[in-house]
């Protein structure tokens, strides 16, 4: 290998970029979902269930999102070459890689500086995957691979080694900043502590007095309140000067025993020690569950149609923990069962969910019914003491801006009314839709100084200065025609652009399916090979 030539993953295919339209998002109010009272003051209703294609989702959301979700969780298909009910996921490997980079990018640039992003994965995909990401993020953005124990017992019929755990890949924003929310204290760990003595300062456990690395200004006998003496074991010395001694034992921070003739001991008090633990990489099904719990969790929801391989609700419930607090935005864009926005939603997150399947009305809309009612008590509920409350909007993707008419030329789609029109234009030109209720040539802004006007008539010249008389030397106004019949030169506070000309170029019009099911893929595609990191084909 060239000592020069880059490293990195590629793949057939690797230069091809979707150009992506951000379509609206349209409120099915009938499916939405608010609880009749407010149950607690952290109630949060503005949660969004979005029904589409997950990638047209995110491209819909960048916009108004961009650098605002703190926690990003996503389990996508994992490549696996097994059919599953839900979904295809037999899927060429260069193939599936294309369209996790697509994704990956976008939920790159949805999260908040501070935020991660964490993904499930097993091992036909991890290593790939993790090298995707690096590219995506950054290597230096890696933080680690937690290993997520899935089964609890051994695969008999495996024809080689017995499969049970997942990879947890975890990247920040910026690494620099991000730091993860130290676990809860068990009941286990507190167990250690007690207050023989009845100190006033609560329950403490004994710690070593001695180092092991030597000082001989600290290696000094020590008289017991019995009249013991002792001194530090061979090749060891204090860790504390004689002087700093004599203060701990006045303090009462010096135990010992309960006859005073023990090796002297620190007392070290559960209120001193830091409230929270450091998450190792290794996480047993004995603390965050495992497959055949989160079956259980997701059968009273749709026990007719039980997932493969969902997720349990401690496993999110920890990944929530370290990477948000309440109030904060949670995006899960492989939803599944719901389970993400269910546990998000109990521990009084914001929350977004997307979702193709059939599922997203089968399985996720009773569920999340069912923990706004309270009547979902299974999961984490007694744990956070869940009691309802809440809601959440559904919404589904509006069809492509643009159709082709009879002669095969792209134009404004019928279903698209004057707002839809004027949002999506937004949306397309980069300006944030807020219409305005005094001046009907203002829909939305890029500053607070720049407007856009969107309309399908002709506008005349006696009309468009009439609009720049209107917005004035210190304004300027985009404006969205179908024609106008002046110069555009004419009018030094407008921009005049015709629709639909000028979007043509910008998206892939009429393409709304860009989903992970090897049966909407061209079938060039599907024959794609993949190269490895050095270049070689495999």
């Amino acid at each position: 290998m060239n000592k020069k030539q880059k490293l990195e993953l590629t793949w057939i295919g690797k230069e091809k970029i979707p150009k992506l339209e951000p379509h609206l998002l349209l409120e099915d109010s009938k499916k939405s979902y608010l609880a009749e009272n407010r149950v607690n003051e952290k109630d949060i209703f503005d949660n969004k269930l979005i029904f589409g294609d997950n990638l047209l989702a995110l491209k819909s959301l960048e916009q108004q999102y961009a650098g605002k979700v703190k926690c990003v969780f996503i389990d996508p298909p994992y490549n696996t070459g097994s059919a599953f009910e839900h979904y295809d996921d037999s899927i060429e490997h260069s193939i599936w890689l294309g369209l996790m980079r697509d994704r990956i990018e976008l939920l790159r640039k949805l999260l908040s500086e501070d935020g991660s992003l964490w993904i499930t994965i097993d091992d036909n995909e991890a290593h790939y995957l993790k090298v995707l990401c690096d590219e995506v993020f950054g290597r230096r953005n890696f933080v680690s691979n937690a290993i997520w124990q899935k089964k609890y017992s051994p695969q008999n019929d495996a024809k080689w080694l017995s499969d049970n755990h997942d990879h947890i890949l975890i990247y920040a924003k910026n690494k620099f900043i991000w730091r993860p929310n130290l676990l809860p204290r068990t009941e286990q760990m507190n167990k250690r502590y007690k207050n023989p003595d009845n100190d006033p300062r609560g329950d403490w456990k004994p710690g070593d007095l001695s180092v092991k690395t030597y000082n001989v200004s600290t290696d000094y006998p020590i008289t017991t309140p019995s009249g013991r003496v002792v001194n530090p074991p061979k090749g060891y010395c204090w860790r504390v000067s004689k002087e700093k001694l004599e203060s701990m034992i006045a303090e009462n921070r010096i135990w010992f025993g309960p006859y005073g003739k023990s090796v002297p001991a620190i007392k070290r008090f559960l209120t001193d020690v830091k409230q929270g633990t450091t998450s190792m990489t290794i996480w047993l099904y004995q603390d965050v569950g495992h497959n055949q719990d989160a079956k259980k969790e997701v059968k009273p929801f749709n026990d007719s149609s039980v997932f493969d391989t969902p997720k349990p609700e401690k496993l999110m419930q920890r990944i929530l923990y370290m990477a948000s607090n309440e109030g904060d935005l949670v995006l899960d864009s492989f939803a599944g069962s719901g389970t993400t926005g269910a546990v998000a939603h109990k521990m009084r997150r914001k929350w977004i969910m997307v979702e193709l399947g059939e599922h997203c009305d089968t399985h996720i809309l009773p569920r999340m019914k069912k923990v706004i009612d309270g009547k979902d008590q299974g999961g984490i509920s007694q744990s956070v003491n869940w009691k309802g409350g809440g809601g959440f909007r559904y919404y589904r993707l509006a069809p492509s801006l643009l159709e082709k008419d009879h002669r095969g030329r792209l134009v404004i789609n019928d279903e698209f009314n004057a707002a839809m029109l004027a949002e999506s234009m937004c949306k397309m030109m980069g300006f944030t839709y807020s219409p305005s209720e005094e001046n009907y040539w203002m829909h939305g802004y890029s500053t607070e100084n720049d407007f856009i006007y969107v309309t399908t008539q002709t506008l005349d010249q006696a009309q468009l200065e009439a609009i720049s008389e209107e917005v004035g030397e210190k304004r300027t106004l985009l404006i969205c025609c179908s024609a106008f019949s002046s110069k555009a030169e004419d009018y030094l506070n407008l921009t005049l652009k015709k629709i639909p000309h000028s979007v043509l170029q910008k998206c892939e019009w009429g393409k709304d399916d860009y989903s992970l099911n090897v049966q909407n893929l061209p079938a060039a595609m599907e024959e794609a090979k993949v190269t490895n990191l050095f270049g070689e084909e495999e």
